[in-house]
């Protein structure tokens, strides 16, 4: 069986930033910091300015900047919405 994972999607106001597969996302929203793992409850979120960061299912990290814009979370899939992002090396 295999393990549960995250499609996940990280789109600014014109082009898409990064699309993968993923065991965790970490953003941060108006509430504060927060986690999503496989299984996550369904929720939307308004973002606030901060890193988005990523782990791939290889254990890979990927980091981008984002501001404005909401974060939607639902069967395991995640989109991340912002009226600016960017990958961060």
């Amino acid at each position: 069986m295999a393990a549960a994972q995250l499609q996940v999607h990280v789109v600014s106001a014109d082009n898409e930033v990064y699309s993968g597969v993923a065991t965790m996302v970490v953003a941060r929203t108006v509430d504060g910091e927060i986690g999503i793992l496989p299984g996550h409850e369904p929720m939307l979120a308004i973002l606030a300015g901060g890193d988005v960061r990523v782990t791939g299912n290889d254990g890979s990290k990927v980091t981008a900047r984002a501001d404005g814009g909401f974060l939607s979370v639902e069967n395991n899939n995640v989109s991340i919405v912002a009226s600016y992002a960017e990958l961060v090396d």
